[in-house]
């Protein structure tokens, strides 16, 4: 039964998360593409480079919900899927509360607790890691863990401050 949730947990959470990955990185599915998200993350957001985080965000949302959903190199994806999560928490939703409805972060809060969850459980029985006998040693993944920890860090304490970003908007306009 635990195989079976696992994998119900994986493909949910996992397609979705590609499939929200894919907006901002190919434009799908009514999203902004990578250039909307450039403009996204720099402005309203302010991280910079924005041309650095834009890809990162994309791809970690992209394939790491595509690993996920396949169960392959399952701690990689859920170390991809986990980043984007904390740093869409802390950045974009933490302030406005733990509702969805108020923007807050019950989704990406979710999302992170799942993808942690999977990435400590393993991904069962019913994956490609299990069928073609995948897999990532501990100390690699702790490694990519501590590095993409380090890139969730940067991402946030490089970005522009209101103040910074006031003055950049009004120098656009």
């Amino acid at each position: 039964m635990i195989d079976t949730a696992l994998l119900v947990l994986r493909i949910v959470v996992g397609v979705y998360l590609a499939a929200h990955g894919a907006q901002k990185l190919f434009g799908w599915f009514g999203g902004p593409g990578l250039k909307g998200t450039e403009g996204f993350l720099g402005g309203m957001l302010g991280f910079r480079p924005a041309r650095l985080w834009a890809p990162a965000l994309a791809v970690a949302e992209t394939g790491g919900g595509v690993l996920l959903a396949l169960g392959l190199l399952t701690p990689l994806g859920a170390i991809a899927v986990g980043s984007s999560m904390l740093t869409a928490t802390l950045v974009v939703h933490w302030a406005k509360g733990p509702w969805g409805t108020e923007g807050g972060y019950e989704q990406t809060l979710t999302n992170l607790a799942v993808a942690v969850a999977i990435g400590v459980a393993g991904a069962g029985r019913y994956s490609l890691d299990a069928l073609f006998g995948i897999s990532v040693t501990v100390w690699f993944s702790v490694l990519v863990a501590a590095l993409a920890l380090l890139g969730v860090l940067a991402a946030i304490a490089t970005r522009a401050t209101p103040a910074q970003q006031s003055r950049a908007e009004a120098q656009a306009s």
